[in-house]
């Protein structure tokens, strides 16, 4: 564990106990430290349970051995809420609660809420929260009109606010779901329902997302989502459609299927816009508000949200880097300083590099006695890194404290040259083995971003796909999806150093201010977070160079070139 900070504020704990299992630490509007349980234990989406303090987060988490002034709790529609005692009893064993520690168990959606609004950039904004299931009506902690017209077991599924730092918010309209068995609703849902009929298992949202550009969304003859004022509905017709799963399910081996699949992809990914920007002018129209803050799993649907920017009168647009259920410990957190410290929050989300700092002593450990690898100390290692890239090497780079959302956004990044179509697919293919159709980012220097993307605005969190400039598609291929567009990161001046350092000498290189980055991790696995994990990475790839400041890493036998991809990785 880092060196505990000095005491220089209340310590708050904020930890999300359902999936993608999470922990937040700050000290006053000082945010210590923030990870995901997915990071540590190595499974992805890994949800929170009994054993968490003390067996994951205590010698990792920075500030966890203080003396603890509030500590906040976020359950969701599982079974853990039926645990507390056990959870008390570990809490008592692991932390140090000071006296009078304030405490508190919020509901899903709140936690939802705080951790999107107070470290937005606004003063009031209308707030609306968009996700699969949520806590039970008979488990809310925020003051809801229509709690008393319903039965307790229902459950919510989107929450509409709005919300001003005077402390004041207003729940204007939640969606419920009646529970199993009944029939199912809501744009979260939907979506998930969509996914599972492609793609089963966790967190594959993405690849629908992907893969919708390939299909015609006509080609089904489905119907719109039905949509009134805040509540969705899912017809008849994509109910039926999508429990027909064999048709409709992904192999990467039958490619007779590829043209149903595709086709389901775009159909749903259209029905899931028109019915997310009708559900945000209904929120306008209530509110009357110029600024929308976004959360809940759905804020991870790049496409989506660049059309909340493009086809609505709101006039800014805040997701934070980390929307889905991971998020919500630092809602916790942020609920603690404000409604049970009663402190103003004066954290703002500008950075996600949230993680534990890692110790240059586990960095040269990492990389003691490796007879496989040849470890360099470059004089200038952002120069040593952009001469591998311009020969079409790729490189990863691990540095700093890492990203808390999903997004690999310079610390924890694989890093090549976009100008180069087939270094996608040798990506996808050899390095990621992932679906051939998965789209690779690019990161940009802010003053040049306009000239190759339809952004004028800063993106420094990766949420948002715009429109590549058509006469620049020909020029960064490998990151260009097929429909013309980009989710890019933009760095300015105020943004990471080294990664700008990067960039800025692959532009003064090359004349392009643009790279190709993805997640430094494998097939099914979650980002590295460690110099052990970053190093085990690189050797079980055929990645070309690791860059861990000041080191640059490479193999002592050359892996193989980038080139084309057998036809047989686009089944």
């Amino acid at each position: 564990m880092s060196d505990p900070a000095p005491r220089g504020g209340p310590v708050v704990v904020g930890i999300n106990r359902t999936q993608d299992g999470s922990i937040c630490v700050m000290q006053g509007s000082r945010l210590l430290c923030a990870i995901q349980k997915e990071r540590i234990t190595r499974r992805k989406h890994h949800w929170g349970k009994v054993g968490d303090l003390r067996d994951v987060y205590r010698d990792v988490v920075t500030g966890l051995d203080q003396p603890i002034d509030a500590l906040v709790e976020c359950y969701s529609s599982d079974a853990e809420v039926q645990r507390l005692d056990e959870y008390e009893q570990e809490i008592a064993e692991v932390l140090h609660l000071a006296p009078g520690c304030k405490r508190a168990r919020i509901s899903h959606h709140l936690a939802h809420l705080y951790s999107v609004f107070h470290p937005s950039p606004f003063e009031e904004a209308a707030v609306m929260i968009v996700d699969g299931q949520g806590s039970a009506v008979s488990d809310l902690t925020e003051p809801w009109d229509g709690a008393g017209e319903v039965p307790g077991h229902w459950r919510e599924v989107s929450s509409f606010y709005r919300v001003d730092r005077r402390g004041r918010f207003e729940c204007l309209g939640k969606q419920l779901y009646e529970g199993e068995g009944s029939t199912p609703v809501g744009l979260g849902m939907f979506y998930f329902l969509l996914t599972q009929a492609m793609f089963p298992g966790e967190g594959n949202e993405g690849k629908v997302m992907g893969l919708a550009p390939h299909g015609d969304p006509d080609a089904l003859g489905l119907p719109p989502l039905e949509v009134d004022g805040y509540k969705v509905a899912i017809p008849p017709a994509w109910r039926d459609l999508i429990a027909v799963r064999p048709r409709f399910r992904y192999d990467p081996k039958d490619r007779s299927k590829f043209r149903d699949v595709a086709n389901l992809a775009a159909a749903g990914q259209r029905a899931f816009e028109e019915a997310l920007l009708e559900l945000a002018h209904w929120l306008h129209r209530q509110t009357g508000l110029p600024h929308l803050c976004f959360a809940g799993g759905t804020g991870l649907n790049c496409s989506a949200n660049d059309l909340l920017l493009r086809r609505t009168p709101f006039e800014r647009v805040f997701i934070p880097p980390a929307p889905s259920d991971a998020g919500t410990s630092i809602g916790c957190a942020v609920y603690g300083l404000t409604a049970l410290l009663g402190q103003r929050c004066e954290w703002r989300w500008r950075q996600d590099y949230l993680g534990p700092e890692p110790r240059m002593a586990d960095i040269e450990a990492a990389l003691e006695g490796a007879d496989d690898l040849v470890v360099e100390k470059p004089d200038d290692l952002a120069v040593a890194i952009v001469d591998l890239l311009v020969q079409t090497k790729v490189v990863a780079l691990y540095q700093g404290r890492s990203e808390f959302g999903p997004r690999a956004l310079g610390h924890r990044t694989i890093l090549a040259d976009p100008r180069r179509d087939e270094v996608r697919d040798w990506i996808n293919a050899r390095v990621k083995q992932r679906e051939w159709f998965r789209p690779l980012a690019p990161i940009v220097l802010l003053e040049h971003a306009d000239k190759f993307f339809d952004m004028r605005r800063p993106s420094p969190f990766m949420q948002f796909a715009a429109p590549v400039h058509r006469e620049a598609a020909s020029l960064i291929p490998a990151v260009t999806h097929v429909d013309c567009t980009a989710r890019l990161q933009t760095v300015g001046p105020d943004d990471d150093a080294f990664l700008r350092r990067v960039l800025e000498t692959f532009h003064a290189r090359t004349g392009v201010p643009v790279l190709m980055n993805t997640s430094f991790n494998r097939k099914e696995e979650p980002i590295v977070e460690t110099p052990a994990q970053a190093v085990e990475s690189f050797r079980r790839t055929p990645m070309h160079a690791l860059a861990m400041p000041p080191y640059l890493v490479r193999k002592k036998v050359e892996p193989e070139a980038v080139g084309p991809v057998a036809d047989e990785h686009r089944a």
